[in-house]
């Protein structure tokens, strides 16, 4: 669990940063929130509060009843400063929005508020995820301020395109996404604080290939057999291997999410597709990580255009076995590669499906977790897996349980793993 520190300034985009501290908590991190006074005009500090279990502050006057402790945290005994205590406990400090005038002054080093002030006293990671008319943020003077963070070392999330507050405006300008913002706090956490990997260089040289999402089979043109694998524990990973210097190739099925910055992407349909993609791409790589879910079956005989409803009313559907991608690659692989398997296991008995598989397609490790828990696993933000890994001798297979905990971290934990599996092997 990490401790996100929001700042929300002012701006109609505020309202996002409800839906991300509700992302957030889910996916097992604590929140606190401090506003510009002009955010208030827009989301209330008790709509804050309510979600994140904690006070919120405005003001460098006004007394934390926290004492700038986050929620599950030990309060200190004393009274400390609260604009320097609670960014002290952060290990991310996240504003969102950031209007065109907060970033303006955070480019100039002014703090005449308690969101400024913090920007300035932090020791962690600072990302910025500007939100403003389109004209505004492609004006040369944002323009100029966003490119001075950057090379101070802050991380600026990209706004997105689209329809904007004012009516019939369009462009640049809109808050991304609450998820994309979880997701881009969480690569740079994986990049910061890896168990590890205190320089979060320690891949560097490896090339290192993800598989993600799930692969979508046809039926006709437009139905198909799928799954409901939402890619985030693949991009977790290709997030964390990049962030500690690997070289990264992400082969993403059916992924609406974006990838980590500096991965390269390439996007696929079916498991054929995925199949095609992965044989060009292993024989470069040093590390596989197979996170796709990809279908074992696939209709044998696809409409070639869409089946009507009159012609639905005995529909029978044949299938057939799809390629077993996984195991092709690691019979094919060369000295030195390593090749680590994903299983979505159901109920009793996951860890044991999971060390067969590891044996019968001769993996290095296989990273298993229980679909059964609607907390973690499938489209959610959370996770928790037991891994199994060899050093060599097939027989001998080692365990590592990694708790519940959000994916950036569970991918931390992961290449951890997996490293030491390298270095004995």
């Amino acid at each position: 669990m990490s401790r996100i520190l929001l700042g929300v300034s002012g701006g109609i985009a505020a309202y996002k940063a409800l839906e991300l501290i509700r992302l957030a908590t889910a996916a097992g991190h604590a929140v606190r929130v401090v506003q510009s006074p002009a955010s208030r005009r827009f989301v209330g500090e008790a709509s804050f509060a309510a979600l994140t279990g904690a006070p919120v502050l405005v003001s460098e006057f006004e007394r934390d009843p926290a004492r700038g402790a986050f929620p599950g945290q030990e309060q200190p005994a004393r009274e400390p400063l609260s604009h320097l205590e609670l960014v002290a406990n952060a290990d991310i400090y996240l504003i969102a929005p950031a209007s065109a005038n907060t970033i303006a002054k955070l480019a100039a080093g002014i703090a005449d508020n308690l969101l400024g002030s913090c920007a300035l006293a932090a020791t962690c990671p600072l990302v910025v995820a500007p939100a403003m008319n389109n004209h505004m943020y492609e004006h040369p003077a944002t323009r100029a301020n966003l490119a001075t963070l950057r090379e101070r070392g802050v991380h600026v999330i990209e706004p997105d395109s689209g329809r904007l507050a004012s009516e019939g405006e369009q462009g640049i300008g809109r808050l991304a996404e609450p998820a994309r913002l979880l997701a881009a706090c969480e690569a740079v956490l994986a990049g910061a604080v890896g168990t590890e990997a205190a320089s979060g260089q320690d891949w560097q040289g490896l090339n290192v290939l993800v598989t993600a999402g799930g692969t979508r089979e046809p039926i006709d043109s437009v139905r198909f057999l799928g799954n409901s694998s939402s890619g985030r524990m693949g991009l977790a990973l290709a997030g964390a291997a990049r962030a500690r210097g690997a070289a990264v190739t992400l082969v993403a099925a059916n992924v609406a999410l974006p990838p980590p910055d500096g991965v390269v992407c390439r996007q696929v349909v079916t498991a054929a597709e995925l199949k095609t993609a992965c044989e060009e791409e292993f024989p470069g790589c040093d590390v596989l990580l197979m996170a796709a879910a990809v279908a074992d079956f696939a209709p044998a005989a696809p409409a070639d255009g869409k089946i009507k409803k009159a012609d639905r009313q005995l529909l029978e559907l044949r299938l057939e076995p799809t390629a077993d991608v996984l195991a092709g690659l690691a019979a094919s692989r060369r000295e030195g590669q390593t090749v680590v398997g994903f299983a979505a296991e159901h109920g009793e008995g996951a860890v044991d499906g999971a060390r067969e598989k590891l044996l019968a397609k001769q993996l290095d490790a296989v990273v298993v977790n229980d679909i059964s828990r609607t907390d973690i696993g499938f489209d959610v933000d959370a996770n928790e897996v037991t891994i199994l890994g060899t050093r060599g001798e097939r027989s001998d297979i080692e365990r590592w349980d990694v708790p519940r905990a959000s994916k950036a971290r569970v991918a931390d934990a992961i290449l951890d793993v997996i490293g030491r599996l390298r270095d004995s092997g």
